[in-house]
């Protein structure tokens, strides 16, 4: 054939689980740490969706020690009987079939995260080996997949190694068992993070109270290794712990539930006296982390009440203009939970809820419940709470617009400003520019210098920006150095902030591996996380990681680069003898000249990036609040838990010897 030919032979068709192998990041988003962790949350949603549905009240998760992982559930237990259609047992259909699943027709499960039928069989196409048991009838029932390669290098996905099969009678109760090993041939690593399943499994308990999840890490020597997650309270639970160290307007959360064409709504609460709104939505016990239409729904209803609950208790009168919805959600936390059948989600991770008719649902239910809440005479203390918040809110609000356009036009910050300081892009292209962040006027110099004008865009701080924790908006704006990082990204702040106006893809801070670089990057990341949350949840924030030591061989003057202690011994591994070799460390970006800074740090091809993300919403709301808040007790606790007072310097002992 021609090699411009394109005729029906040319047309390739995967079968089986195949396609999952070929683009695994069509179906868990990537081949590193997030995607190997989605492996888990699939098999684990499946458990909680037993749960939610009144079927299960355990679910238990075990890493390994072998690098395994194991989700067992009390529930039904998966089907063993043959499936009319294909005439495999349906437990085999679930690990080898995509789109195949009991959550379509809406009868087996009335709630269930899983809705694309994918997510077992997608684990199963990525993994070594898997092995699914199920209890029913008294009996123990095992099926057996493998992932083997052939002699050529070619992988059959999941397929059956050894069929269905009873391995135990007369057992006790019911319930389902997944035990996979991912494949190290898909990702990058395979190593289960213990926290970020330890926050994931304590969230899910939170939003099913009753529900019972214990972990263990077989691979732990070292204290406990075994967790258990159990909250009776559910959302009240959840929001008390999410609160720790701040200051809540009122003691109890307000907790309000009910039900409108066929959504269940439950939703948590509470204000506290900081300054910006979190919402922490969640549908069938799936994070919503971009909303969607449960969001706006709830938004809309809680203005519509709390507005009238003001008129009828003489907070607002009359004459007085009703308050607008960011004055009514200054401090606020929300932690909202939708269920329902047929949820429309974004993509297969699910961050954003589009059923239309949720939102009038939504709508309904918070007007009338939260209505009843307000209306009753023993809230009227929380009520009031809530409503002088909003009407301080609407006062500083007010004031600043006609005092400060600064304060609330936050879009027509002074260039000027900039002038002699921040050296822009030349680049049209906002999908591939990027802004470097740069701590102090030498390594901002040698940035400007080393960096491509074509897309990169250089910030040098003068100073330390404030810290976002302790101040309003307003306050901060009076800041030189967040006003020059608002006035470069365009996007304004705050309740002005639009993330379509942001005229830089990538936001890179660039600091010394120092303690004063360390406090620059947590005061900016404070900043983002609090008045430009969506930089962070779409992927827009980096932290740029220059090199700290430099290696040189002497006898051709090779020169390695290496950006911790660990990668500095594996260079330095490769000599025999120490003479062989030069070393020195970086104190700073500043020591750096414009092409070895451009070289080691800003070059795409060659440099290293950690983009910034929020995995646990809780546990970001937590960090930022004890590292930067006014708990100092909390914060000294912290880092007597986590800080190495013992480390030792070895880095004279490297030019010694």
């Amino acid at each position: 054939m021609a090699k411009n030919e394109y005729n029906a032979s040319s047309i390739t068709v995967l079968e089986g689980l195949e396609p999952v192998r070929r683009r695994p990041g069509m179906y868990i988003g990537d081949t590193d740490v997030r995607g190997l962790h989605h492996m888990v949350w699939e098999i684990v949603d499946n458990a909680v969706d037993e749960a939610a549905n009144g079927y299960a009240d355990k679910i238990d998760v075990t890493i390994h020690l072998d690098g395994s992982l194991t989700v067992t559930d009390n529930g039904r237990g998966m089907p063993v009987d043959i499936h009319p259609g294909t005439q495999v047992p349906g437990i085999e259909l679930i690990f080898t079939k995509l789109h195949a699943g009991g959550k379509f027709d809406g009868k087996s499960y009335s709630y269930a995260g899983g809705l694309h039928g994918v997510g077992a069989s997608v684990v199963n196409a990525l993994s070594r080996w898997l092995v699914a048991e199920s209890i029913r009838d008294g009996k123990r029932y095992r099926i057996e997949f493998e992932s083997p390669e052939d002699e050529e290098g070619n992988v059959r996905s999941g397929v059956l190694k050894r069929k269905l099969r009873v391995v135990g009678r007369d057992v006790p109760g019911h319930g389902s068992s997944v035990t996979f090993m991912p494949d190290d041939r898909v990702f990058n690593t395979i190593h289960f993070d213990f926290n970020t399943i330890q926050n994931k499994l304590r969230e899910l308990a939170f939003l099913n109270a009753g529900l019972t999840i214990t972990f263990r890490d077989e691979r732990k020597t070292d204290g406990e290794n075994a967790f258990v997650y159990s909250y009776k309270n559910g959302l009240i639970d959840y929001m008390k712990f999410f609160h720790q160290g701040k200051k809540v307007l009122y003691e109890e959360p307000i907790l309000i539930a009910g039900e409108s064409d066929g959504i269940r709504l439950t939703a948590a609460i509470q204000h506290t006296d900081g300054y910006s709104e979190t919402i922490l939505s969640y549908v069938n016990n799936i994070r919503t982390t971009e909303g969607g239409t449960h969001e706006t729904g709830f938004k809309t209803a809680l203005t519509k009440v709390f507005n009238a609950a003001a008129r009828e208790i003489g907070v607002l009168k009359d004459k007085d203009d009703n308050y607008i919805g960011e004055d009514l959600r200054e401090g606020i936390t929300v932690i909202l939970l939708g269920k329902m059948k047929e949820a429309q989600f974004e993509g297969q991770t699910k961050t954003k809820l589009g059923n239309i008719s949720v939102r009038t649902a939504v709508e309904t239910i918070v007007t009338d419940q939260l209505g009843r809440y307000t209306q009753n005479r023993s809230n009227q203390a929380v009520v009031k709470a809530a409503l002088e918040k909003a009407k301080a809110a609407r006062g500083v609000r007010e004031a600043t617009k006609k005092a400060n356009d600064l304060a609330r036009q936050k879009n027509s910050l002074e260039v000027t400003a900039l002038v002699g300081k921040f050296a822009a892009s030349i680049g049209r292209d906002f999908s591939k520019n990027e802004m470097f962040i740069v701590e102090g006027d030498s390594a901002g110099g040698s940035a400007k210098q080393g960096r491509d004008r074509n897309f990169q865009a250089i910030l040098p701080l003068r100073g330390k920006p404030v810290n976002s924790e302790k101040r309003r908006l307003e306050a901060l704006l009076a800041n030189e150095e967040i006003r020059s990082i608002i006035t470069a990204l365009g996007t304004g702040v705050g309740r002005d902030f639009n993330i379509a106006n942001l005229r830089y893809d990538k936001v890179i801070i660039l600091a010394d591996a120092d303690q004063d670089g360390a406090h620059i990057r947590a005061l900016l990341l404070t900043f983002f996380y609090r008045y430009m949350k969506e930089l962070i949840l779409e992927g827009h924030v980096y932290i740029g990681m220059p090199p700290l030591y430099r290696v040189e061989r002497k006898s051709d003057g090779k020169v390695w680069f290496a950006y911790d202690d660990a990668e500095c011994e594996k260079v330095t591994a490769q000599f025999e003898k120490s003479s062989a070799y030069t070393i020195s460390r970086y104190k700073g970006l500043g020591e750096m000249n414009p092409e070895l800074l451009w070289e080691t740090t800003m070059n795409p091809a060659h440099r290293t990036l950690i983009r910034v993300g929020i995995e646990d919403a809780a546990e970001a709301e937590n960090m930022v609040t004890v590292l930067m808040g006014d708990d100092a007790a909390r914060r000294q606790d912290y880092i007597f838990a986590h800080a190495d007072f013992n480390k030792v310097d070895n880095f004279a002992k490297k030019v010694r010897v």
